[in-house]
């Protein structure tokens, strides 16, 4: 396991290292093995905190809530400031330091599994090894969340919550880099626009109708939005209009005809064919599968 830094704590402050016994246990056991936390911890307002690594044996995720500081990698130096998150990969050369003036506020996990280098990937594509989440509620309370287990007695249950707690805040995080992304975009203001999508979606919708609604080209609308959601706007569009008609089928008993009337469907056939390419079942077959 990579060394935590030795920042020494403040009475506020926490740092919990996974021993050794449990750490082998969580790497075999079935609920944990994917991805598991070796240390964690909470540094406030950490004046003097600074770490280099040549070598990095496990994953670290840092997250910055107040003040700012930087993070060196081969690949440059890069600032950080509150809301951001750092992710640096498993045998990534690195060093980071709180900033003198205005030191940050940081909680952090080093995290190991057979699922980490998945995660990181997840939360690292096309952003470097920082991303912008956002001082979030759901991220602050998920790190007080896994915290709690520096106060068990090294339970094994309690490490295999902590586990689990990981796993949906590295999620989490991901959305709220997602989220924050469709809030700065500036001209292209992807929440208004996806706003704009449901709106509409029991009526028709081209490329260039959505791209109008950005102010770009629909070139350019195309390849940044599926750059932004991982999706073309006219697949998403029509992922937004599957997800409607399973709601219709849910809680109500009109016709597969009307449901796909009401989409914007003039021809019913052609509707369930996109639903079972969509969905995977037909509407008739989705609507008997929710039953009991």
């Amino acid at each position: 396991m990579s060394r935590p830094s030795n920042w020494p704590l403040s009475a506020t402050a926490s740092r919990v290292l996974t021993p050794g016994f449990l750490l082998d246990a969580l790497d075999k056991h079935p609920l944990t093995a994917g991805c598991y936390p070796a240390a964690m911890g909470y540094y406030p307002n950490a004046d003097g905190h600074f770490m280099h690594r040549e070598r990095h044996d496990d994953n670290l995720l840092m997250f910055c809530t107040q003040g700012c500081g930087w993070v060196q990698t081969p690949a440059g130096r890069v600032s950080v400031d509150a809301g951001d998150t750092v992710v640096l990969p498993q045998g990534l050369t690195h060093s980071y330091a709180a900033d003198e003036r205005t030191p940050w506020t940081l909680y952090w996990v080093h995290f190991q599994g057979r699922d980490a280098q998945d995660f990181v990937e997840h939360l690292l594509i096309e952003d470097g090894y920082r991303i912008h989440s956002g001082v979030e509620p759901s991220l602050l309370t998920g790190f007080e969340q896994m915290l709690t287990v520096g106060s068990t007695g090294y339970r094994l249950d309690a490490f295999i919550g902590a586990a689990n707690r990981l796993r949906h805040l590295l999620a989490e995080f991901a959305l709220c880099r997602d989220r924050q992304r469709g809030q700065n975009m500036g001209a292209m203001r992807l929440l208004e626009l996806q706003s704009f999508m449901r709106e509409r979606v029991s009526s028709s919708l081209s490329l260039q109708e959505l791209a109008a609604f950005t102010g770009l080209t629909p070139q350019h609308f195309a390849t940044r939005y599926k750059a932004e959601t991982g999706y073309s706007p006219m697949r998403h569009f029509l992922h937004m209009k599957m997800e409607a008609a399973c709601r219709l089928l849910d809680s109500t008993q009109h016709s597969v005809k009307f449901i796909a009337a009401n989409l914007g469907y003039v021809d019913p056939l052609y509707f369930s064919r996109m639903f079972r390419q969509t969905v995977g079942l037909s509407p008739s077959q989705y609507r008997e599968s929710q039953r009991g």
